[in-house]
């Protein structure tokens, strides 16, 4: 009886222990990551914007329920991530994962909740599915709601990736390229610490910075920037700043842009520019060096020109460490461009899309995270961007072209058919040609040792401060060589498109996500694009060996733990057996 308490006693001992170890770990969050590349761990700066908050963030996941393979594994991910941002947050991180109108039966009232939802950003998918005998449609919502306080507007999270990964596709071949669904998935994943941590960084900011749209140099201010300025707006203090009236403040302008400019730059423009960057402004340069404007050719149906538009901006560029080519760029991997090739019965035009190779796509090659985990770019004529000599100046390729690409110097010749013959096709002998550099370092002046004293006299004047012949501290630059990266088409029937996104073709280009990741790269000092470097390596099976070997596999996986379990209990009941009946 004394033995019996004494292992009783034990037991609730044990299980008393076991109860204070569960709840003591409630307090403490560890986990060991064992993956090569790190995938379930947070970066330090992410741990820090989490460690930081102090008021509640309330996190709305509306991918959630029946969901198709690939968005329930990206659905699970997603779940697991923010788990940890809940852990280290202290709780001040709350996520519910729910289905928008899931409750309201009235059709009306749900089109105008999902209405409203569009309005702030959240994507709605329609899938297709034709798994059984009759094809289904089913609505998925990849997206989340990161909210804050009642009066600030909430924050849309699109879960997919920007990034598209397509298999292997020949251009010149009419039908369209396959996307690579279990690798764009992949990419997803890797990008929802930096979504969610950028979206909760931005609504929790006591600094918001100012990027300034430079005018004065023939920039356009029309429709064609519409979509330029209302990505910017939602994101930053956006204001129009004249370069002809006066010198940019850099304690003022924390980023200024400088989109597609048509008339020349005077000494002067060039000078308070200049200054601006010594004093450790940081510039936005989207350039189109010659004169070539897809309107003159589509209205003309025949070929021109393109002409250097002599903006003077080759000396303060080439300072400063890269030189805009007179030329224009083109890739065998490019968009369509839609022409007419006859009429229909009816009359009306007859229309095809035929590859053109002055929409080459744009991708990056380096592992900068302005570029790194990002869809292909569409240029309209970009030019090649070559980088020089500038002591003390780090560059990087942003963007380039592919493997198949050539450059057509000035004065160059623009028509609808470019490629006429196949010795023009093997001229596209040229790779990875740049047409997006970033510039990092303390820039020289361009008016080193070639300014007047009255002229010093004046900047000082005018800016308060003295003229420097070298930067201060170090500033960031980038160059672009094509301004319609960033700029938008116009329809008649539905008006301004979004960037990316031309005419006929169902599909939008990542141009806002670079612009985007482009001015945060210059702006912020959070260290959250740390996250954008991550890789997650897609481990998949060997389909072949897959099929060769499927039997074997569940033989092995199903039949052999059942026949294990049968042979351990015959074992065990035949010596039971023997034992208790000696």
């Amino acid at each position: 009886m004394r033995r019996f308490w004494q292992h009783k006693n034990r037991l609730w001992g044990v299980i008393a222990l076991f109860l204070c170890v569960l709840y003591l770990s409630t307090f403490f969050f560890f986990r060991l990551d064992l993956t090569a590349e790190k995938r379930f761990s947070l970066t330090q700066p992410t741990k820090q914007l989490l460690k930081g908050l102090d008021s509640v963030i309330t996190i709305q996941v509306f991918l959630t329920g029946d969901l198709p393979a690939d968005y329930k594994k990206l659905s699970i991910a997603t779940r697991d991530m923010l788990e940890d941002f809940r852990s280290l947050s202290g709780n001040h991180i709350q996520v519910r994962f729910e289905k928008p109108g899931a409750d309201i039966t009235n059709d009306t009232a749900k089109v105008r909740l999902y209405d409203s939802l569009s309005r702030l950003g959240v994507v709605f998918e329609n899938n297709v599915s034709a798994q059984t005998e009759k094809e289904t449609n089913q609505l998925i919502i990849p997206s989340a709601l990161v909210s804050f306080r009642k009066n600030q507007k909430p924050i849309a999270v699109d879960l997919r990736s920007s990034r598209k990964v397509y298999k292997q596709y020949n251009v010149i071949n009419d039908n369209a390229p396959q996307e690579d669904v279990e690798a764009t998935r992949n990419a997803a994943e890797a990008l929802l610490e930096f979504k969610f941590a950028d979206a909760i960084d931005k609504l929790t900011r006591k600094y918001v910075p100012t990027v300034a749209y430079a005018v004065g140099n023939g920039e356009p201010t029309d429709f064609t920037v519409n979509d330029l300025g209302e990505s910017l707006r939602n994101e930053y203090r956006l204001a129009v700043f004249d370069l002809k009236q006066g010198y940019p403040d850099p304690g003022i302008i924390d980023a200024l842009m400088i989109v597609k400019p048509t008339q020349p730059f005077t000494d002067e423009d060039k000078l308070k520019l200049d200054q601006y960057v010594m004093q450790g402004g940081k510039i936005i340069w989207f350039i189109d060096k010659l004169h070539a404007e897809l309107d003159s050719l589509m209205r003309s149906q025949a070929e021109y020109t393109a002409y250097d538009r002599g903006l003077n901006l080759d000396d303060i560029l080439f300072r400063y460490g890269v030189r805009i080519n007179p030329d224009l760029v083109q890739d065998l991997n490019c968009s369509k461009i839609p022409i007419v090739i006859g009429t229909n019965p009816d009359g009306s035009p007859k229309m095809q899309r035929i590859p053109w190779p002055y929409y080459p796509f744009l991708a990056t090659h380096s592992d900068n995270p302005i570029s790194k985990n990002l869809d292909r770019v569409l240029p309209i004529f970009p030019s090649s961007i070559d980088t020089v000599k500038a002591p003390g100046i780090d560059k990087t390729i942003l963007l380039a072209s592919d493997t198949n690409s050539r450059r057509i110097s000035s004065p160059a010749i623009v028509s609808i058919n470019s490629v006429k013959s196949d010795e023009d096709l093997m001229s596209f002998t040229k790779s990875y040609i740049p047409v997006a550099v970033l510039l990092e370092g303390k820039f020289t002046s361009l008016f080193q040792n070639r300014i007047s004293q009255a002229m010093m006299d004046s900047v000082k004047k005018y800016t308060g401060k003295p003229y420097l012949s070298t930067a201060g501290k170090p500033s960031k630059q980038i160059v672009v060589s094509d301004a319609d990266i960033v700029t938008n088409a116009i329809s008649k029937t539905a008006g301004p498109l979004p960037m990316g996104l031309i005419p006929f073709e169902n599909y939008r280009f990542a141009n806002r996500e670079f612009l985007l990741n482009s001015i945060d790269y210059l702006v912020n000092k959070n260290g959250l694009f740390e996250s954008r470097n991550k890789d997650i390596i897609l481990r998949l099976l060997d389909k072949a060996k897959v099929a060769e070997q499927k039997t074997r596999w569940q033989l092995i996986n199903i039949v052999l733990p059942i026949v294990l379990v049968v042979l351990a209990g015959i074992f065990f009941q035949w010596r039971r057996k023997n034992k208790y009946q000696s």
